[in-house]
């Protein structure tokens, strides 16, 4: 019986995740099909009722704009999954006893993000700004405050929808402020470290007044943001004399967990393993 897997999202056509998991799951061996399949908000519970009663299910990877709706579907939450109420990885786990399995949600954003920005050199104690403040805008804060910071700044297109990024800051005893996108160039400029979680696009705009005011950089950018790439805001980040790490890096870590939880392994995986995830999205080959 073939197992199977999935992320979910809408819209998910552009996704890299099935190259990601395909790529592991053949270097591995294990029988595990994994798909996209694109889910609303609002089909997501009659969608996880029907993968409940489907034995062959093994995980779920998750992605806007389901993050904080999959909380609601799971039996368990465990780690920072818990303390930011954001999802992005649904395991199922088979108890001793003959049943349906038992619903696990994790964050491996908050990882990704993490490794993304340590191996790209980003310092410890770093000033830090979060561009947005949805799901993945929560996991940065999480992220951010695992690096050192002591604070962060959130710019978000309108300030009254940045419930996710608060609650993530409260839930980790982060400081923090929400703000303006249209005020970011100046912080975005002298900050450490600057994680975008904004749609692709969504910061052209900041971009060019950063270009327009001729900003010098010293710091890191992570853009979630994978399609187009680079993306506008990582070419004048760069041209600025900053550090980019792209999307596909974080994309990479985070599913690195995400096989780990998927098909059951013990320890960690294998460089194989992640150097044939890499090749498979043309994502540059890391030490772990």
């Amino acid at each position: 019986m073939t197992l199977r897997a999935a992320v979910l999202g809408h819209p998910i056509g552009h996704s890299k995740s099935p190259a990601l998991h395909r790529a592991a799951y053949a270097q591995l061996g294990a029988e595990l099909a994994y798909e996209a399949i694109d889910v609303t908000v609002e089909a997501l519970p009659g969608f996880m009722a029907e993968v409940r009663g489907d034995g062959r299910w093994r995980g779920l990877s998750v992605t806007m704009p389901l993050k904080a709706a999959m909380a609601a579907e799971v039996d368990e939450i465990r780690g920072v999954a818990r303390q930011l109420g954001v999802i992005n990885t649904v395991a199922f786990e088979s108890g001793a006893e003959v049943g349906p399995a038992r619903l696990v949600g994790y964050n491996t954003d908050v990882a990704g993000i993490v490794n993304a920005l340590r191996y790209a050199g980003a310092p410890a104690e770093p000033s830090a700004v979060v561009l947005g403040g949805g799901g993945t805008a929560a996991a940065a804060v999480a992220a951010v405050k695992e690096l050192g910071a002591a604070s962060v700044a959130v710019y978000v297109r309108d300030v009254a929808r940045a419930a996710e990024a608060r609650a993530a800051a409260a839930a980790v005893g982060l400081s923090l402020q929400v703000l303006p996108l249209t005020a970011a160039a100046p912080a975005v400029a002298a900050a450490d470290v600057v994680i975008s979680t904004l749609p692709p696009r969504a910061a052209d705009g900041l971009a060019e007044e950063l270009a327009l005011n001729g900003s010098r950089t010293g710091g890191v950018l992570l853009d979630v943001a994978y399609d187009p790439w680079p993306s506008r805001i990582a070419t004048v980040f760069t041209a600025a004399g900053g550090r980019v790490v792209p999307g596909l890096e974080m994309l990479l870590y985070q599913a690195v967990e995400q096989v780990r939880y998927f098909t059951g392994l013990d320890g960690p995986v294998s460089a194989q393993v992640i150097d044939v995830m890499c090749d498979a999205v043309g994502a540059p080959r890391r030490v772990f």
